[in-house]
């Protein structure tokens, strides 16, 4: 294990853990996406969550193998920075905190939207600003004084949210129709691919939950476990929701892109129905904002103590609570303002593109440990198969950037560059001491 000097307590177990996975990879993007997903593939739909699905399970198997020899806080940045250097560190925890912003600025947004429909009067610019401030403002205070309080937030709000997706799935199996279900023609190799990058939206975020590895107990067991228990129920999860979502409205469903569930709920349970899932689409993004208040400030902090980012303030601990609260409150603020300044689609864009290259990182990160032997621990996770699981990897996280519009890729290679030019004269002008 690496030893560390953080000053941070141990005190997140297994189901803590995968709570706050669970809460941020369950976002807004499941509320929001079966009637995307079903306008470009129709029935064939569920090959688009089976491969999201498979992505995100070789990737988080990366995660862990990598997460139980690395158990500092920091997730991807601190694995990435131990096995490449602090450039491609550096680079990390922009991208990283680039896609955790972008994903907060766009659920906060639709959180807002989803207030607006049941009350009108919050759709007033001035009320959506005030609420993304309280609501930005509530949730780093309560991280500031403490994991444990932040866990707790994070383990009730998992609860509640999952409680009307569940009844959703259960219920709603009397008014599927098979007829809606049924596969008449399968969608090309690039319709899934340029949906799946969209799609991606809402599997991304076990990384972020990561971030606290310097505060879960026994981490080298723990951390493996937490994954696979994470990332297999929340897949099923979707596709159990997709496919009931198709089979009770069928080639409607493509019609009802704002709020999809809560018309397939309305059409199972009536006009409650819909106010329910309504709600639990409201605290789904409240859970998902509140687990990313609760991980990011801990990429932050990492980076800052290892003097990759030229911020020191940002590794400060606070002397009564034990947490990284000037990197709480800073990233806080930031998703205040781009909250205030972003919309939804615009920022999940962002968001699923700058993390597939943190992803890409990642993997890389699990063949270059092996073949240097960079870091070797008693109780490590290994993938089994050799090199299969980080090579299919990254051929699957290429082959998926490689749908990105040309303009997109023209703006991440511009941005890279001054990223680059950005490290260097760190370098210059703010030396490690």
């Amino acid at each position: 294990m690496k030893e560390t000097n953080e000053h941070l307590k141990r005190e997140v177990g297994v189901m803590g853990l995968s709570a706050n996975l669970v809460n941020i990879m369950i976002g807004a993007g499941i509320f929001a996406l079966p009637a995307i997903v079903a306008a470009g593939l129709g029935s064939s739909s569920i090959f688009a969550y089976l491969f999201c699905g498979l992505l995100i399970a070789l990737v988080m198997l990366c995660f862990a193998e990598v997460g139980s020899k690395v158990t500092t806080s920091g997730g991807a940045y601190t694995y990435i920075e131990t096995s490449f250097g602090p450039y491609f560190g550096f680079l990390t925890v922009i991208l990283f905190v680039l896609s955790a912003t972008s994903a907060d600025a766009a659920v906060s947004n639709a959180l807002v939207d989803i207030i607006g429909t049941m009350f009108p009067v919050f759709k007033s610019n001035t009320l959506r600003i005030l609420i993304f401030f309280i609501l930005f403002g509530t949730l780093g205070y309560v991280n500031v004084r403490g994991i444990k309080e932040g866990m707790s937030v994070v383990k009730t709000i998992t609860i509640i949210k999952l409680i009307p997706l569940l009844l959703l799935v259960i219920f709603s199996w009397g008014e599927v129709s098979l007829d809606h279900l049924a596969i008449n023609s399968v969608a090309s190799i690039e319709d899934i691919g340029k949906i799946s990058l969209i799609l991606f939206f809402a599997f991304q975020g076990a990384e972020s939950g990561l971030s606290i590895s310097g505060e879960v107990k026994d981490p080298n067991k723990n951390i493996p476990k937490a994954i696979f228990i994470s990332v297999v129920g929340v897949l099923i999860l979707y596709i159990l929701i997709q496919t009931v979502s198709l089979g009770v409205l069928g080639a409607s469903l493509a019609t009802f892109k704002e709020n999809p569930l809560s018309y397939v709920a309305d059409q199972v349970f009536g006009p409650i129905g819909f106010t329910i899932i309504t709600v639990g689409a409201a605290v789904s993004m409240l859970g998902n904002l509140s687990s990313e208040i609760l991980s990011i400030p801990r990429v932050l902090f990492r980076a800052s103590k290892d003097k990759v980012l030229p911020l020191s303030t940002l590794s400060k601990v606070h002397d009564r609570f034990s947490t990284p609260y000037i990197a709480i409150i800073g990233y806080a603020s930031s998703g205040f303002l781009l909250a205030t300044f972003g919309g939804f689609q615009q920022m999940a864009i962002i968001s699923s593109a700058s993390i597939l290259l943190v992803y890409l990182g990642v993997t890389l990160a699990v063949i270059k440990q092996r073949r240097k032997k960079l870091i070797r621990t008693k109780n490590e996770f290994r993938i089994p198969g050799g090199y299969l699981v980080p090579m299919l990897s990254v051929i699957i996280i290429v082959w998926l950037l490689s749908n990105m519009e040309r303009q997109e890729f023209i703006g991440f290679g511009i941005s890279l560059t001054i990223l680059t030019f950005i490290y260097f004269l760190k370098g210059i002008f703010w030396k490690k001491k």
